[in-house]
């Protein structure tokens, strides 16, 4: 692995909450894995491996992991046979713990960038996966038009995420869940209660999966999405249409 890279990152703007947002994931790093595990029971590693399955050949080829954390999903792709992955996300102390997990000399390199502005040249990737970061970024339209930039005609994308709930089952588990258990859980194993209470404000400001596929279309993609289970979460799976 490369050392650890730098882009450069837009400027924010006055409401931009970019900034406050890698201070919390840098503070919570050392124990985010150990928390996700806790609080999913596991099913989070369940659904990253569906994720991947997804993507079909494409995994083995050049793949973006965008908002990659602690590199759960790069290692599987390494896993899987990638070609290359670029493990991009705008917490360094993220990146840092995951590379611990890594072999130093596995295909992969870390960017520390904003998924706003990605560092990366025009239909240079063959897939890209996106595991829980995307309500995190400001403008997420954005970000959306920088990896219908970056991904080849014909490939694939695969985003895993908790968008705001429309149905009654969903609204209950989330609404209890997500207020109740995620705060003093991941708390109480990370030390920091108010990172995961922020949880559930991210998902309040986040967009219906109905809207983020139409934001999708918009860009040329063909988009199929579904609940995963149990309906917390939610993936989304879009093919780069060849005229993009």
């Amino acid at each position: 692995m490369s050392e650890v890279s730098r882009a450069a990152n837009p400027t924010p703007g006055a409401l931009d909450r970019a900034d406050d947002v890698r201070l919390m994931f840098d503070q919570i790093a050392p124990k985010y894995d150990r928390a996700n595990r806790v609080l999913s029971l596991g099913l989070d590693q369940g659904w990253r491996r569906q994720a991947i399955r997804l993507l079909g050949e494409k995994a083995q080829g050049d793949v973006l992991d965008l908002c990659a954390g602690t590199l759960d999903l790069t290692e599987m792709l390494i896993d899987r046979g990638a070609k290359s992955v670029v493990s991009v996300d705008f917490s360094e102390q993220m990146l840092d713990v995951g590379a611990q997990k890594l072999d130093p000399e596995a295909p992969f390199r870390c960017v520390v960038a904003d998924a706003r502005c990605l560092p990366l040249e025009d239909n240079s990737v063959d897939a890209i996966l996106c595991a829980f970061g995307l309500r995190n970024v400001p403008e997420v339209e954005k970000a959306i038009a920088e990896c219908a930039r970056v991904l080849r005609p014909g490939g694939r994308m695969v985003v895993l995420d908790f968008f705001q709930p429309t149905t009654f089952l969903s609204r209950l588990l989330q609404g209890t869940y997500n207020r109740f258990v995620v705060p003093i859980v991941g708390g109480f194993i990370t030390g920091f209660r108010e990172a995961y209470a922020y949880l559930t404000g991210s998902i309040d400001a986040f967009m219906t999966r109905a809207d983020f596929e139409a934001l999708l279309a918009e860009h040329d993609f063909e988009v199929n999405g579904k609940e995963l289970f149990p309906p917390v979460a939610s993936r989304v799976f879009a093919v780069k249409g060849s005229q993009a």
